[in-house]
């Protein structure tokens, strides 16, 4: 697979696997929205309660997109060396553990919701209105994990429009919900916060029920549970399946918890900064939906590459994806540069968050281009190679060594203005950027993890 010719068909097989990816991310960023604008309809403490809660989902939607990202990294190997058999085994091994390893928090999160809201307020209305959405929503973490490793598994076969229906189907679900739960339209209660969490939860076990029975109708998709498949599982693959993906998983824990770090650091210097701090993250989510769809899709085609033993074209497209990537940065800097007072002028905000956010805005930009090419090299190409120890080591290093005590020490020591701090988290950006070109010309992160000796 080299040449022009074959370069231009995998650019193409990239855009059209990216293009649904992002839609979908950019469904579940707008519901996220409207799900927030509705209940905060409710007050003041309606929306932090939910906001102190989602805190946990966070850490468990981190700990779930591991379990899925490193079954997605086999699974789209597999596909590449056509071995169904394979993927099923991979399949019912992360759909096992997902659910052993989340069933005790929803259990806990259910009938002790008061001691999880506890670490994070000491309001007891906040707690309160808290409990009565976690003891429903905690039912749905298992339904929310397994629906996360249909979507990759099948996005790593090349199926990226199912995933997205059905997210649009089950986002629709969520959205109407909430609207006649909460508010109590027609013949539906009003159920306030508890509607919420109900139409979250339904919605969630309508997607996965979806998922099971359009798996299950496919004649030979190998995206499904199989008693036989776990029969059959060799203690040294699952080993290797567990070696691959516990750095994902860790990565992802910690790095959450170094995102949740910098939003203490930054109300250190203020309300306005913290307000400030969250339309920019906002913004910013809005642009990552482009690299991170196209990370993903290239993730899917290099594994499929690596399967098929065809590491040396690899090597030859990661100098493409690269260029590709900085290239995309760079535009999406400037659009962001060019429509940040559009974007900030939605908020109904004070005049000095106003000046807070534009400022952070530019440091932002400044940071968007690095932000990209981080993003579809480490997605794309290092953990899409099997390089998932190196990229666990390289990620949590820059952030707990470089950004966060940076970023500490620019608010405690140096005393210095927002959108210089928020400029140095992205002191870590550019080690890891460093860090990875230099792995990726080695071209020693490709790891053929499904080939046969």
């Amino acid at each position: 697979m080299s040449g022009q010719l074959n370069k231009n068909n995998i650019n193409s097989k990239v855009i059209r696997l990216a293009i649904p990816i992002m839609l979908q991310a950019l469904l579940v960023n707008g519901v996220t929205f409207v799900d927030t604008l509705m209940i905060g309809q409710l007050g003041e403490v309606a929306i932090a309660a939910i906001g102190v809660a989602s805190q946990l989902f966070f850490l468990i939607t981190m700990f779930l997109y591991g379990i899925a990202s490193g079954s997605s990294i086999f699974i789209s190997q597999f596909w590449g060396a056509q071995d169904k058999d394979g993927i099923s085994k991979v399949i019912s091994i992360s759909i096992i553990f997902t659910i052993v390893s989340i069933s005790a928090i929803s259990i806990y999160s259910t009938l002790n919701p008061t001691s999880l809201m506890l670490f994070f307020s000491k309001d007891k209305e906040i707690i309160k209105c808290g409990n009565t959405y976690l003891q429903v929503v905690g039912f749905s973490y298992v339904l929310t994990g397994l629906s996360f490793i249909y979507a990759t598994g099948l996005r790593s076969i090349n199926d990226t429009k199912t995933p997205l229906i059905l997210s649009i189907i089950a986002l629709s679900l969520d959205v109407i919900g909430n609207y006649v739960l909460i508010f109590g339209i027609g013949i539906f209660p009003e159920l306030g916060v508890l509607g919420g969490a109900i139409s979250t939860s339904f919605s969630r076990f309508v997607e996965l029920l979806l998922y099971i029975i359009i798996t299950n109708k496919r004649k030979d998709c190998p995206i499904r549970f199989s008693f036989n498949s776990l029969k059959s599982i060799e203690r040294k693959f699952a080993i290797k399946m567990l070696k691959t993906t516990a750095p994902v998983i860790f990565n992802n824990i910690f790095w959450s918890i170094g995102m949740i770090s910098y939003k203490v650091a930054f109300s250190k210097i203020g309300t306005d900064a913290l307000a400030a701090v969250q339309i920019v993250e906002s913004i910013n989510n809005l642009f990552l939906v482009l690299i991170q769809g196209y990370a993903g899709s290239i993730a899917i085609v290099i594994g499929n590459m690596i399967g098929a033993n065809q590491e040396e074209d690899v090597k030859k497209y990661s100098k493409t994806i690269i260029l590709y990537s900085g290239i995309t940065g760079i535009v999406a800097a400037i659009l962001l540069y060019i429509s940040s007072s559009l974007f900030v002028s939605l908020f109904n905000v004070n005049d000095e968050v106003y000046k807070l956010s534009m400022n952070a805005l530019v440091s932002l930009a400044i940071m968007l281009p690095i932000k990209f090419l981080n993003i579809s090299t480490i997605v794309g190409l290092l953990r899409a190679g099997g390089d998932t120890k190196y990229t666990m080591v390289l990620e949590l290093t820059s952030i707990w060594i470089v950004g966060v005590p940076l970023t500490f020490i620019g608010v405690l020591v140096w005393h210095l203005p927002l959108q210089i701090v928020y400029l140095f988290t992205g002191a870590e950006e550019a080690v890891k950027l460093i860090a990875e070109l230099l792995r990726v010309k080695s071209g020693k992160y490709i790891h053929n993890l499904v080939r046969k000796n």
